[in-house]
């Protein structure tokens, strides 16, 4: 779908994007993963074309996300089966990985599109060019990653951060929609930050980033309790959250987090402090404004 047309949703999601990308007809296993490689390398035709393994949802959305960085799609599937083969299809290669039940979204950056590749082909022969001479010209339009390479945005349903609606403060539903809003915003934030500022990899400091900007566009605020609540972290140190995602190794793992607890609470508040001066800002704004303050976070 291009910029600006109204948002698939409902079966008329995965029907579309098999169209673009029809490995998604395979099933994850030894079979599909072997037909995997020659759809994916080749462009051949999968041999069924059924998209039964998938239940559908109506809550399954496509829409283009316009970004700072450009526009992206973005997949909601509402049904946690379907977001998990998903991802074992476009993300793992067909095969039956496990998903991490803590997983709710992903950014699939670098999927092959070859409707992009026929599409150049056809202009290029309408053009003059010859099917001997085609084989020249996909190798320098493939040499451009950004000719046929394809970045998705895949959203799961369910409470942000696995925190129940009775923590977070709201009813099942309005817990749901506020969790879909701060996801969203969360990964078009690692979209944007990724490219604007490709230097800037600290897997922490991106999360603070992209937990704060998500807040923003759910409730128009930066909420640090929140935020805290999600990572587990206050002025005392660990508190249980997913900051222990980002802490690898066993030997003084305890202690490794309880500083980095404390360390990200003192950020945050001066998040707090940051945006508390601001004006209208729009949520990727509010991502612009506070990388510039990874120097801050540099600091001992």
């Amino acid at each position: 779908m291009e910029a600006g047309e109204k948002a698939l949703q409902g079966r008329a999601v995965m029907a579309a994007l098999a169209e673009i990308y029809p490995q998604l007809y395979l099933t994850p296993g030894e079979e599909g993963a072997a037909e995997y490689a020659a759809v994916v390398r080749s462009g051949q035709q999968p041999s069924c074309r059924s998209l039964k393994h998938f239940r559908g949802h109506e809550r399954d959305e496509i829409a283009r996300e316009e970004t700072p960085a450009g526009t992206v799609p973005v997949i909601t599937l509402g049904e946690r089966a379907d977001f998990e083969l998903f991802l074992q299809i476009m993300a793992h290669r067909c095969t039956c990985a496990p998903i991490p039940q803590t997983q709710g979204a992903a950014i699939l950056d670098g999927v092959v599109n070859w409707t992009k590749i026929r599409e150049h082909e056809a202009a290029f022969l309408a053009a003059g060019g010859t099917n001997d001479s085609w084989s020249g010209e996909f190798a320098r339009f493939t040499a451009d990653r950004a000719n046929y390479k394809d970045a998705l945005i895949v959203l799961s349903v369910g409470p942000y951060s696995a925190v129940s609606a009775e923590r977070a403060g709201f009813s099942e539903e309005e817990w749901l929609v506020h969790s879909h809003a701060i996801r969203k915003a969360h990964e078009c934030t690692h979209f944007i930050c990724r490219r604007l500022y490709p230097e800037l990899k600290d897997a922490v400091w991106d999360e603070l980033v992209a937990d704060a900007v998500g807040l923003w566009a759910a409730f128009g605020r930066f909420d640090r309790a929140m935020e805290e609540l999600f990572l587990g972290a206050d002025e005392t140190g660990y508190v249980g959250g997913r900051l222990e995602n980002y802490v690898a190794g066993e030997e003084n793992r305890h202690e490794r987090l309880d500083l980095l607890a404390q360390k990200v609470h003192r950020m945050l508040c001066r998040f707090e402090e940051l945006l508390a001066e601001q004006g209208e800002l729009s949520p990727y704004d509010v991502a612009i404004r506070l990388e510039e303050e990874i120097e801050c976070w540099k600091q001992p």
